[in-house]
């Protein structure tokens, strides 16, 4: 073979080994964008203090970027710049101390903060130096109806407990019930236990209905209103009791009767047998003299005839 040919075959059996390693797949689809996610709407909240303190309630349902806005109007020294910062639940937040000029004689300290959870909820104050400050107390809207006194159930019966938003508060995206385990909540799944528990939600209000009450039923429950920024919550204890216990005061009071029937039945008796032996002594004693009285003339005539 010619030099000439050595060469061809060579370049061939390269070509050859080359195309095997040449990726003949068809490449996929190609992944989509990701979509960016939306912000956050913005709020804004503002007071004018003029005094040295203010406290300001604002109820939030949704995540937002929350702008607080303070004017103070300033005391009789009307400096002409103080220091403002923040504090979140009497922290002081980082870097948020700033020199707050005078102008159009008052103070102005504004901070966007992003509200989130129900971690970044809480009191937030803007301070104007030591002499003054705004609290801005952020919370989901609250239960307002509380239960002081305890619910009272039956054992191996059911009972309801319920919880109550105030109609004029904003309507919870659903309900949560939980019961209380040492330090711990449990939240409680009907679905789960349908032969225990039974929760009827609807609009401001929910029920919880716990049915074949045992003493490990007893406790505190908690009804939670949930909101996408938090979940407001509220408690009710319940008291399992048998259906014996409510009769213990009854039957205490009848036994006191019975006493004091006996006792009294008792003393009647023994005052009547004293009444009957006096009377017996009585009766004995006028018999005896109405017998001397009786032999007395018969004595004295007798002693006149001897006599005569």
């Amino acid at each position: 073979m010619s030099a000439s040919w050595k060469h061809l075959f060579l370049q061939i059996l390269l070509l050859l080994v080359s195309c095997r390693h040449i990726n003949t797949k068809t490449p996929g689809p190609t992944s989509p964008p990701l979509v960016p996610i939306s912000p956050l709407p913005t709020d804004v909240r503002s007071v004018v203090l003029k005094g040295k303190s203010h406290v300001e309630k604002v109820e939030l349902l949704n995540p937002v970027n929350l702008a607080l806005e303070c004017t103070w109007t300033g005391d009789q020294s009307k400096l002409p710049n103080i220091t403002g910062f923040w504090r979140k639940d009497g922290d002081e937040v980082n870097n948020s101390r700033v020199t707050t000029q005078l102008e159009n004689e008052q103070y102005n300290l504004k901070r966007v903060f992003s509200i989130v959870n129900e971690e970044t909820l809480g009191n937030y104050t803007c301070m104007f130096g030591n002499e003054a400050k705004i609290d801005f107390v952020l919370a989901a809207p609250k239960i307002g109806e509380v239960r002081d006194k305890p619910i009272v159930g039956y054992m191996g019966d059911f009972t309801v407990i319920t919880c109550k938003m105030e109609d004029t508060k904003p309507k919870p995206n659903t309900w949560n019930w939980y019961k209380a385990n040492g330090t711990e909540k449990e939240q409680i799944f009907a679905a789960a236990e349908p032969h225990r528990y039974e929760i009827k939600n609807k609009d401001w209000k929910t029920r919880l209905v716990v049915h074949n009450l045992t003493k490990a039923d007893g406790g505190l429950y908690y009804c939670g209103a949930v909101y996408a920024i938090s979940t407001s919550m509220s408690h009710v204890e319940l008291k399992v009791i048998s259906f014996f216990e409510p009769l213990k005061p009854f039957i205490a009071i009848m036994i006191e009767v019975v006493i004091l029937v006996v006792a009294i039945l008792l003393y009647e008796k023994t005052q009547a047998k004293k009444n009957n032996t006096a009377e017996n002594e009585t009766t004995d004693q006028t018999n005896t003299l109405t017998q001397g009285e009786n032999n007395g003339p018969e004595e004295s005539s007798s002693v006149r005839q001897r006599k005569v």
